[in-house]
């Protein structure tokens, strides 16, 4: 993928040199904040904060740990504003490091929280049978893809959920306007990463704050996830088109670093992922009958496989059960047992 072009560049030298990196105007009255995710690959989430008539709004909030609560903390002192006026707050999506923090800052700044309807209902208050019966989905979707017991029996990333009886006090839907004074956002509705992803953009600002939707160096992970999206990959593809249609709009990702050059990245990862249907296809093709775990395990990832933890392992197999739902969907692959799944292609693969 060409790599887009970097307009954070304070953010992108503190990303190469492993440290957070300062906080920044990026327009008036709109700040990045780096809020730390404590022992996570990705280091920081960068939450964004608005100035308002009377307060702040923030967009993503960061993860539940006290080192990144300070960071948030700091941060929003640093834009000469308090914790305690923030007066709302938008939720990217239902990941840890970007909803995390959201019930602390509800209770000590009374801030309206907004998401998805779809995100928002999988942080409904779980009693343990709950959890219990979300890990034995897990267990029985990880069994029929092949994975081992180690992959299986790794501990989960937990999400922070809502109390008994508590929700996120506004629903948004694709193209709801935020309704902050001062500025003309709009949610745009990006499923794939999660089911209720969105991304949130201002024409006049010029802006895209896009989540995980789009970062500048990394394609998100797209996975199979049980009771989310059934086809999570096919979703994040058509989302990717859409968001190739915007206006030429400043990217402000959830990780790393600023960038420019909309279109051509989201073209750019529409163009990884057929690499990667690619070589998925090329190995099932040479190993009819895998499992989706064996597939995993032989084509290329970011870093070495083996040296990979189970909870990664996990998320790699889950990803590429996401490629293989596309492909099948394709006609170009299909299932040929179950308990596990195995795979074999449907047609000879052309030569290149």
């Amino acid at each position: 993928m060409t790599a887009p072009a970097v307009v954070g560049t304070a953010q992108r030298e503190s990303w190469l040199r492993g440290v957070l990196p300062p906080v920044e105007q990026v327009r008036p009255g709109l700040w990045s904040i780096p809020v730390p995710m404590p022992r996570n690959p990705l280091r920081y989430v960068l939450v964004y904060a608005l100035a308002l008539d009377e307060g702040l709004a923030l967009i993503d909030v960061g993860w539940d740990a006290e080192e990144s609560w300070q960071a948030l903390v700091d941060g929003i002192r640093a834009t000469g504003h308090d914790i305690t006026e923030v007066r709302y707050a938008a939720i990217t999506h239902l990941h840890p490091d970007h909803f995390g923090l959201a019930p602390r800052l509800r209770a000590v700044s009374g801030a309206t929280l907004a998401m998805h309807a779809a995100d928002a209902t999988l942080l409904g208050h779980h009693a343990p049978t709950d959890q219990s019966h979300t890990e034995e989905a897990w267990a029985r979707q990880l069994t029929r893809l092949g994975a081992p017991r180690p992959v299986i029996d790794a501990d989960p990333v937990d999400l922070v959920r809502f109390g008994p009886g508590e929700s996120v006090d506004v629903v948004l839907g694709d193209g709801d306007a935020l309704g902050l004074p001062g500025w003309n956002l709009r949610a745009l509705w990006t499923p794939g990463h999660t089911a209720g992803h969105l991304c949130f953009v201002d024409d006049a600002a010029g802006v895209l704050l896009s989540g995980d939707h789009m970062l500048p160096r990394i394609s998100p992970n797209i996975s199979t996830v049980p009771g989310e999206l059934e086809h999570p990959l096919h979703r994040y593809l058509l989302s990717l088109a859409a968001t190739a249609t915007l206006p030429d709009h400043e990217v402000l990702p959830a990780h790393e670093y600023r960038f420019s050059g909309l279109a051509d990245r989201a073209r750019g990862l529409l163009g990884h992922h057929e690499e990667r249907f690619a070589e998925i296809l090329a190995d099932v093709h040479a190993h009819p009958e895998s499992t989706t775990w064996e597939v995993t395990t032989r084509i290329t990832w970011s870093r070495p496989f083996d040296e990979m933890r189970p909870r990664l392992h996990r998320l790699a197999v889950r990803e590429t059960d996401a490629h293989l739902l596309v492909l099948a969907d394709r006609g170009e692959v299909h299932r040929t047992g179950c308990a596990p799944d195995r795979w074999t292609t449907a047609a000879p693969v052309p030569a290149p």
